[in-house]
This record gives structure tokens, sequence and C-alpha cells, in this order.
């Protein structure tokens, strides 16, 4: 908000103003007869401010601006110079119009503008120096006179996004790239094995780097209005791939490890001395696709909300349960996918450690596809922290005189065994992400409609 207060602060009316009205109510100069502004009537009516132009030119009002310009009764010059006060000081609403003109000529309506004046940093403060009670009162006022002081017509009103074929084909084949790569290293042996596993990971990754780039749950905060927070935060692409491949070995690596292993490397099967669970992993790639039609539903229904909403509080209560909601029909599927996974690869679901790393996964996308990326950030790095630390002490337990830093691991795998690590330090991460999500997704500005290509 550097600048905010001075570039959006209203002006005081000048003494001129006030002994040319002859009412001396703080309000008679913004809305009075004889300003000259076009829309200093509907302002003033509209912010509901007493001492307005209607209050002021009504019967029995002495010495308005009427008065003073009756026939037989000539105006001298500096009655004439008093009649012209400055635009800044009288119509401090003018001023903001004018510095968030292009806002205001594309809005459909006044919440789209609330929107935008708080993604600018606009909060209740700033409105009640404007003589409004909250921001959208001040954004309801702005777009009942943008007819009248913009040259640009309104243009249509935005509509929903809609279903592309081609996004929809991106978010299947992260899943189907998966599946084949499991088969692939099924089916092979030894340098083979190693060869299928290398070229399905890349296959993969390139394929999730398309889909999320595509879509819903690409980044379309870049063409909003207004500041984003956190918006050139770190990245957080080592982090999640961290967490994805210790889904796949890390359980393993760590019951070998307190053991006193590992002594081979993996073989790529469930049964082997260091054995991997493909299971969670393949679910969480085929879930790319629920992952997409959750956001795209998120987005739809929100911009909904938006047109039919009457303040932010409303849009804000209303959009916390379909948040909500959404969240839940994502885990839903996930949850389904799981128990698909791992009746066709034989191994065991690990529902609860795999439910927690896919809600935290699609919260982080969630936030950094509307354009919050620091949290998603600092929670995914926090997670994967967490479980490198676990197999750091582990193995750093086996120097002389330092044996005691393996016992918490230890302890917390002997009661609920390896997959309890990620389970506690991802479902952390995730719970604090989804309340982060519920403050930040339930604001308007965050739904906002990208602007128009020039």
């Amino acid at each position: 908000m550097s600048g905010l207060g001075e570039l959006d602060r209203p002006g005081t009316p000048t003494g001129s103003a006030r002994d040319r009205t002859g009412s001396g109510e703080p309000g008679s100069a913004v809305g009075s007869a004889g300003s000259g502004e076009p829309g200093s009537a509907v302002g003033s009516a509209g912010s509901g401010e007493p001492g307005s132009a209607v209050g002021s030119a009504g019967p029995g009002k002495r010495g308005s601006a009427c008065d003073s310009t009756r026939p037989g009764k000539p105006e001298s010059a500096a009655g004439r110079a008093a009649s012209t006060p400055r635009r800044g000081a009288v119509d401090p609403v003018k001023a903001l119009m004018h510095r968030h003109r292009e806002l205001c000529e594309r809005a459909v309506d006044p919440l789209e503008i609330a929107a935008g004046l708080e993604a600018h940093g606009i909060t209740e403060r700033t409105a009640a120096r404007f003589r409004h009670r909250d921001v959208f009162s001040l954004a309801e006022e702005m777009y009942a006179r943008v007819s009248r002081d913009g040259d640009t017509p309104l243009p249509a009103p935005p509509d929903a996004p809609r279903v592309r074929a081609d996004w929809v084909l991106l978010t299947l084949l992260p899943g189907a790239l998966c599946a084949a790569a499991i088969a692939a290293v099924h089916l092979t042996h030894g340098r083979s094995r190693l060869f299928a596993a290398a070229a399905g990971a890349l296959a993969v990754a390139l394929a999730l780097h398309a889909a999320l780039h595509r879509g819903p749950l690409s980044r379309t905060d870049t063409d909003r209005p207004g500041p984003r927070p956190g918006a050139a935060s770190g990245r957080t692409t080592p982090w999640t791939v961290w967490l994805v491949a210790y889904s796949l070995v890390g359980n393993g690596l760590l019951d070998n490890a307190l053991a006193g292993g590992p002594d081979t490397l993996p073989t790529g099967t469930a049964d082997g001395p260091w054995p991997l669970t493909a299971a969670p992993v393949l679910a969480l790639a085929l879930a790319c696709a629920p992952a997409a039609w959750t956001a795209h539903l998120l987005t739809a229904r929100a911009r909904r909300k938006l047109a039919a909403s009457r303040g932010l509080e409303d849009f804000a209560a209303a959009v916390r349960p379909l948040m909500l909601g959404v969240f839940a029909l994502f885990l839903g599927a996930l949850a389904a996918l799981l128990t698909l996974s791992g009746a066709a690869l034989g191994e065991p679901a690990a529902y609860i450690q795999a439910l927690t790393l896919g809600a935290l996964l699609f919260l982080a996308r969630l936030l950094t596809a509307h354009g919050f990326t620091y949290a998603p950030a600092v929670l995914l790095t926090a997670a994967a922290t967490v479980e490198a630390a676990a197999l750091a002490t582990v193995f750093a337990s086996r120097l002389p005189g330092v044996g005691f830093l393996a016992t918490p691991v230890e302890t917390l795998v002997t009661i609920w065994g390896a997959g309890s690590v990620p389970t506690l330090a991802c479902g952390a991460a995730a719970l604090a992400l989804l309340v982060h999500t519920t403050r930040k997704l339930t604001r308007a500005s965050a739904h906002a409609p990208p602007e128009p290509a020039r």
C-alpha cells in the first residue's frame, strides 16, 4: 500500500465553497448544485451523507447555490470565482475514479469494483475517509457514476470459464504415463528396469508440468488487477518432488535404516529388501484430473456468486462452504483412486498418508493458481524438511555418542509405523494450509475475472 494514503486520501472542502453554500455542513460542498460536476448529485445521494445536493436545493433552504444566481441579482466576479472550487477538494471520489479509471470502465457490477479496490489495498478505513461505511458502498457510488464520468461503454458480463479439450487431455496424461511407467518397471529386469523407471519419471514430470500450465490449475493472477501477496516467492517444485518421492521409497528406506541398512538398492517391487509403494504415486498422478475439475468448479461457481452477491461479507459467506465442498470432493476422488490403484498393483493403499499428501498438494496448487504462493512454499518446505530430518537423525545416530538422535523417530515408528512420519508432517502442513485457504480464497479479489487482452 505504498503511497495509497497520499494518492487516495480525499481532500478537504475549501472555505470558498463553504461560504458559497451558506449551509455550514461538511457535506454540502461535495454535492452542491453549483459545483459543475455532472455526477456530483448522484455521488452524494449514493453515499447516504446528509447535506447532499438534494437537500441543499430543496425548498426552505436559505443561502443555497440556486439563490445566488436568481434573476435580478447579477453575480460578481468574486462570486463566479468562488463558485468554481477545485475538483480534487470538492469531489474526492472523482479523483479516486480517475486513479482507477480502467477498473471502473470494465466493471460489470459494483462488486467487481469492490474486488479491485480490495486488491489494490483499499480498506474499510480508507473508505471511511471518503465518507462511506465500507468498500462496497464506495464501489457502488463509483459504479453509479462511471457511465457519466467515463467515455468507454461497459463491456458485457464475463462468461464462466469453459471446459477446453486441451487441458482435459493434459490432466489425464500424467496418470496414463505413470501407469505405463509402473507397468514397464514390473515387466523389465536389471538395467532395463532402471532405464524404464528413469524414462517413466521424466515423462510423468513433463506431463505434470504441461498440465499445471494449462487450464484451472495454471497461474491466472498475472493478468488481474492489484498486487499479489508473495507473488515472487521461491519455487516449490523441488519440495513437491521430494514429497512424492518419499511416498514412493521413503517408508522402505526408513524401515531399513532403523534395522541397520539399507544393504542393497531398491528392486522396484513392494516385496524386496527395500520395498517401493507405487500405489500412492499412481493415485496422485491420476488425481490430477479430478483436481483440475474441482478447481474449475470452484472458479465457475465463485464467479457466479461474485455477480450475485451484494457485499464482500456476503460473498465470503457464500464461497466458504463452496470451497470446503470442493476440497472434500477432491479427497473423495483421491480415496477412490487409492482403492483402485492398490487393488491393481496388489499393494496397501496407505490411505491416511496418501490423503494427507494429496490434500497438501491440492491446497498448495489451488492457492498458487490464484496468486498466493508464499504460504504454499513455506509449508511444502516445512513438510519436506521434517521428512528429511527424520531420515537424517536415524543415519546420524550411528555416529559414536549420538545414538539418542534416533529415539524420537524410532519410538514413533514402533508405535504407528513408518508411514506416521509423512502423515504427521503432511497432515499438519495441510491443516495449516486449509485454514489459510479459507481466509484467502474467500476474498472477492481472489476470484476477479482477468482483464481482457489488449
